[in-house]
């Protein structure tokens, strides 16, 4: 599980770097440049969206085979927010 997540991480990473090029990119660059850029930042949404989809599904999977380890990770993550949110 841990490896697939840091291929996720890796999926995002390669989806941000993709987004920052295609944003920064001025209008002196070239139509065709612009396309490519654009390409490949589809390009990576699709695939760190389809690994999330996986992912999603993994979630399910592990919260329907152990429920109540799932209700208390639930339970602990909730305490510590409140916790968090009420110290001043």
């Amino acid at each position: 599980m841990e490896a697939a997540g840091e291929k996720l991480l890796s999926e995002l990473r390669t989806v941000v770097t993709a987004a920052e090029e295609l944003l920064s990119a001025t209008g002196s660059e070239s139509a065709e440049r612009l396309k490519e850029l654009r390409g490949r930042a589809e390009e990576a949404l699709r695939g760190a969206r389809a690994r999330l989809e996986g992912a999603g599904d993994e979630i399910e999977g592990q919260v329907r085979r152990h429920p109540f380890a799932a209700l208390g990770m639930a339970a602990a993550v909730g305490l510590v927010i409140g916790v968090l949110l009420t110290r001043k």
